[in-house]
């Protein structure tokens, strides 16, 4: 995923643990996943938009 292998990745969340402080990462994390959710509907939503234009269009 993205190339990143495990010692990227806790390289990451060090840095974020030093910046954010142990107290907020939950909170980060938590948001951070609400927005990748509502981005993940929102790009399945419009790919069957899309497609049903597409269905209008050839059927």
């Amino acid at each position: 995923m993205f190339g990143l292998g495990l010692p990227e990745i806790l390289l990451i969340l060090v840095i974020a643990l030093l910046i954010f402080g142990a107290a907020r990462l939950p909170e980060i994390g938590r948001a951070l996943g609400k927005a990748l959710s509502e981005f993940k509907r929102g790009t399945q939503e419009f790919t069957e938009e899309k497609e049903k234009k597409d269905d209008k269009k050839t059927g």
